[in-house]
């Protein structure tokens, strides 16, 4: 037999991992998911946000290039 600390034997191991994933499987089952329509709305608004953010940036970089391009670098 091994003595160091932590050690199993075959069945322990597989004794463990089954009960992990019936614990996973009880606490899935305690989760309260969406409907639909909330999945719907909450996509909407990611969606719309990104597109926002997404276009902001570009605004951004825009002015960069062209403090960078037309101000800075058009003089030289």
């Amino acid at each position: 037999m091994d003595k160091r600390k932590g050690s199993e034997t075959m069945g322990e191991a597989n004794a463990s991992k089954v009960g992990f994933f019936k614990g996973v499987r009880n606490e899935f089952k305690k989760i309260i998911w969406p409907n639909r329509k909330t999945i719907t709305k909450n996509t909407y608004v990611v969606v719309l946000i990104t597109l926002i953010l997404g276009g902001i940036i570009a605004l951004i970089d825009a002015g960069f290039q062209f403090v960078i391009f037309d101000l800075i670098l058009g003089n030289l």
